[in-house]
């Protein structure tokens, strides 16, 4: 038995003479949030489009719990809960009411059940307040509750966080986390914002130009085997360093007012001390910066992402 909650099997699409998405193949598993990046005009949307069956795929399929969204939409879609860009609600009505509202167009939702998704998104004492006075924040989670209604096994986040304060931003990302740990969803979230995708994600998926250019675990760098860590030392004398690391190790080197920077494997710095203490070079300290998921990103896609 499979742990993919949704599979994309060679999906594309194609608008007039031109192929937007390329033959997507990819799977997100039960319980796993999984970050959907890319820049603009990448094709994220559109895809987000197809996985929940408002555009027409040209050619492949989505399975959700291995059901087909082309071949068996109701049961698959059923499946499937979604905010693409900010939740519409009724500023006029409390939360308890527009929830309700929402609540009546889909068959079989208990109040029980009502109370739970509230709870889950930890709305309790906001409910009888007027929706139009709730921050974005609050505006958002109550969007959940009503896309975990149905209890979905997929939950899809287009830019969950666009607009919120930082305090807001990391209200959302800590109810997501929530979510895939404890009700086992699959979250699928759509973003810009690199930092939070890498506090929130467990993997990520690259999208450019309609292809994905990559799949990865957030903090998994051996998967990118040229990934080196950025190494910093301050060093003396430092041009004869300088000399020997481009002579012997033909190191790409940045030299700055007695430090050293340059891209090296974590684990072979010790070996690079001994080397140079060996050749009568004082290291008074050395920094290790980590690979961001933002480097990541700008050395799958390249740096200039307009075209």
């Amino acid at each position: 038995m499979t742990d993919a909650a949704m599979e994309l099997i060679n999906v594309k699409k194609t608008i007039g003479n031109k192929e937007i998405i390329k033959g997507l193949s990819f799977s997100i598993n039960k319980g796993e949030v999984f970050g959907f990046i890319g820049p603009n005009g990448a094709g994220k949307t559109t895809t987000i489009r197809m996985m929940v069956g408002l555009m027409q795929l040209t050619d492949g399929d989505v399975r959700i719990l291995g059901k087909s969204i082309k071949t068996d939409y109701k049961k698959a879609v059923r499946e499937v809960g979604a905010i693409v860009e900010n939740p519409e609600m009724y500023p006029f009505m409390t939360g308890a009411q527009n929830i309700d509202h929402y609540a009546r167009m889909i068959p079989g939702i208990t109040k029980e059940r009502i109370k739970e998704a509230i709870h889950i998104v930890g709305l309790e004492n906001a409910l009888n307040e007027k929706v139009g006075k709730y921050s974005l924040g609050m505006r958002q989670r109550l969007g959940i509750a009503q896309a975990l209604l149905h209890r979905p096994s997929v939950l899809i986040l287009d830019e969950p966080t666009n607009g919120l304060d930082p305090a807001g931003i990391r209200e959302i990302r800590q109810y997501i986390r929530k979510l895939a740990e404890e009700e086992d969803v699959a979250v699928i979230v759509s973003s810009h914002l690199l930092t939070e995708v890498e506090l929130m994600c467990d993997r990520i998926g690259v999208l450019k130009n309609g292809e994905l250019v990559a799949t990865q675990a957030v903090n998994d760098s051996s998967t990118n085997t040229n990934q080196h860590s950025e190494v910093s030392m301050e060093v003396s004398p430092a041009d004869k360093a300088l000399e020997l690391l481009k002579k012997d190790y033909e190191m790409d080197v940045v030299h700055q007012n007695g430090s050293l920077t340059f891209k090296w494997d974590k684990e072979k710095i010790p070996e690079l001390i001994k080397f140079l203490v060996s050749h009568e070079v004082s290291i008074f300290q050395v920094s290790v910066s980590k690979s961001t998921l933002e480097d990541k990103f700008f050395d799958l896609i390249g740096e200039n992402t307009i075209e």
